[in-house]
């Protein structure tokens, strides 16, 4: 994979600790400003994982949102625009083992204001109805079909096999409420599979290692395996991470950092035991390397009407002109997947039907 993605080599400084006390109190304490809706995000998502890891021994990673577990029922009283996140770090906390049961007196007052049916859309609707059903709290949302809803649209493989990476997240994210983050079998229908699959192959050939770590951890919580080929180049740009000094910025990679992770843990390899610095701290690391996809689809779209849906016959028309790297990424996505020929026909859009004339 190494002529594909070239990682940055890691730089020396001071570092002082590694593992989950020591980005609890990087998260909590190193990066943002306590409370703000940044710090929100990227704790919740850090404590949302570390609770999904069923990891022993965690008691002191739990220490540094003590103060902040006291506070959360004000805040969230001040802040309901954010009520996602409080809900998500409290319930986490709790489950994690760090006492109290507000939680449930939260999840409560979220249904009573109506919160959750202010949402304007069903995947924050998913979110929300999956924090509020770990209390045993429901919405009017729960029986108005919202379920439904999105495994229909998680269902629709055409949807993923052309690049969208909004609705790439959304289908992985709507697999990880479904699932409550692997506590539970999500049920989805095959065609739900197919879906990630595509999605996954846009993701490699995109070399956009955030999203393909959130499209393995679907597949795995959906009960499924996904590519090593994949998966060894996700668990390759998390051992290659690091943690720097100074503020984060727009190369920081947090989210890649954390989902990459994730997966890492989820394959039984070693993950978030990287050295964490004194003062503030950003994370670095390749989360997108050379790919194949941009090129693959300019091809395809100067083919117009000469385009077919047939990877075999294709191959060689679209590939002859590409570089040698974006040849080798397309050759190892073919490799990846015994579905890329399916995805193909989809990815062509040769059988989309052209439009009648407006005239």
């Amino acid at each position: 994979m190494s002529n594909i993605l070239s990682f940055t080599p890691r730089p020396k400084g001071t570092a002082t600790a590694a593992g989950p006390e020591a980005l609890s109190v990087m998260f909590a304490n190193q990066r943002r400003a306590r409370g703000d809706v940044f710090w929100l995000k990227e704790n919740a998502e850090w404590l949302g994982i570390l609770a999904s890891m069923s990891v022993d021994g965690i008691d002191a990673a739990l220490d540094p949102y003590a103060a902040f577990y006291d506070t959360i029922r004000r805040q969230l009283e001040f802040f309901p625009q954010y009520y996602r996140f409080y809900l998500s770090i409290c319930l986490d906390l709790e489950d994690l083992g760090a006492g109290g049961t507000q939680g449930e007196a939260l999840c409560h007052w979220v249904a009573a204001q109506g919160l959750v049916e202010a949402e304007l859309s069903d995947l924050q609707r998913g979110e929300a109805a999956r924090l509020l059903a770990r209390r045993g709290v429901q919405t009017k949302c729960h029986a108005a079909g919202l379920g439904d809803r999105l495994q229909n649209f998680i269902a629709r493989p055409r949807t993923f096999a052309v690049p969208n990476k909004k609705a790439a997240y959304e289908l992985a994210h709507i697999v990880f409420y479904l699932s409550d983050y692997g506590r539970c079998d999500p049920g989805v229908a095959p065609e739900a599979l197919t879906s990630l699959e595509y999605a996954g192959l846009l993701a490699f050939l995109d070399q956009d290692i955030d999203l393909l770590s959130e499209i393995c951890a679907a597949l795995r919580l959906a009960g499924a395996v996904p590519s090593p080929i994949w998966e060894r180049l996700v668990v390759e740009a998390h051992a290659n991470c690091t943690m720097i000094c100074g503020a984060p910025g727009a190369s920081d990679v947090y989210h890649g950092y954390l989902v990459t992770g994730w997966l890492t843990h989820l394959v039984d390899r070693p993950a978030f035991n990287h050295a964490v610095p004194t003062g503030q701290v950003s994370v670095h690391g390749a989360m997108v390397g050379q790919g194949a996809l941009r090129g693959l689809s300019e091809s395809l779209f100067e083919l117009g009407p000469k385009r077919l849906p047939d990877w075999p016959r294709m191959r060689q028309t679209l590939t002859d002109h590409l570089s040698g790297v974006e040849q080798s990424v397309i050759a190892l996505a073919e490799q990846s997947s015994p579905r890329f020929e399916a995805f193909f026909q989809g990815f062509s859009r040769a059988c989309s039907g052209a439009m009648t004339s407006l005239a």
